[in-house]
């Protein structure tokens, strides 16, 4: 599994229930739609931190970094240092 279809099946598993996965498209935006809320934006942070051992109180990051798919998987790959898949 992809660290993108990972970070989608969370998503979708969390705060889009009943959605098919290949309906989230890695650029919609999440915040601005409204599907993540800044309490669920913390939940979120923890389970990226519990999920990929990344210590995000030691990294700078915005509300930005986790506006889609997209900007979550390259937080999580630039930390891992792996490619993001386009």
């Amino acid at each position: 599994m992809t660290v993108k279809h990972d970070i989608t099946a969370h998503i979708i598993a969390e705060y889009l229930p009943g959605t098919p996965v290949e309906e989230l498209d890695s650029s919609y935006d999440l915040l601005e739609n409204g599907v993540i809320s800044s309490l669920e934006l913390l939940r979120l942070i923890a389970w990226l931190s519990d999920r990929y051992d990344i210590p995000f109180a030691d990294l700078e990051i915005s509300p930005d970094d986790f506006r889609s798919v997209g900007a979550i998987e390259k937080v999580v790959t630039r930390f891992e240092g792996l490619p993001a898949a386009d």
